[in-house]
């Protein structure tokens, strides 16, 4: 890794993969930081399952009306997955989990992308969670929060342009509305 500010600027959304696959190494890996990630009371409250199979990735990228086909082109699919019996805020534990394996995948030079499931639906109105619990056979307890997408880049895309920060969207000590013209209300 060169800095963390270098790969954070580094890290876009990546939507078009090559057909080369992943080695062993680069899964476990991108593995190991969703293990590291931290969660609340250290719960553990997350789960993935790792999706390599291209009959079963182009059966993930069905999982949402859209926003979703480019599954099918990935090398890897990480399911990520939290436990409400064993965490009231599982929602944040797998969040963070998922953040850590799309950081860890740019630190690789892969690309990837996240897919949000909870709360969307496939095309048919199914819940996007519950087409994955079946075709994965995911116990019921488990709740589906995202997919991740990973491969080697298909395109490159230019680092984040600091010029288009949105500082007014900081405040500092208490809120401060900015009518858009700079001036404070």
């Amino acid at each position: 890794m060169e800095n963390f500010s270098e790969l954070v600027k580094r890290r876009r959304s990546m939507r078009k993969f090559t057909e080369e696959e992943l080695t062993q190494d680069e899964v476990v890996t991108l593995l190991k930081a969703a293990l590291m990630s931290p969660t609340s009371k250290r719960s553990e409250s997350w789960q993935f399952i790792a999706v390599d199979d291209k009959e079963t990735l182009g059966k993930l990228a069905q999982c949402k009306a859209a926003g979703a086909a480019f599954v099918k082109d990935a090398a890897l699919a990480i399911v990520v997955m939290g436990d409400p019996l064993l965490s009231d805020v599982w929602i944040e534990d797998a969040s963070v989990a998922s953040t850590m394996i799309l950081m860890q995948a740019e630190d690789l030079n892969l690309g990837s992308c996240w897919i949000q499931v909870r709360e969307r639906y496939t095309a048919d109105g199914t819940p996007a969670n519950e087409y994955i619990h079946e075709l994965l056979d995911i116990p019921l307890q488990l709740q589906v929060l995202s997919v991740i997408a990973v491969g080697h880049k298909g395109m490159e895309r230019k680092p984040f342009d600091e010029s288009h920060l949105r500082w007014e969207k900081v405040h500092i000590n208490k809120y401060r509305e900015d009518n858009g013209n700079g001036n404070e209300q």
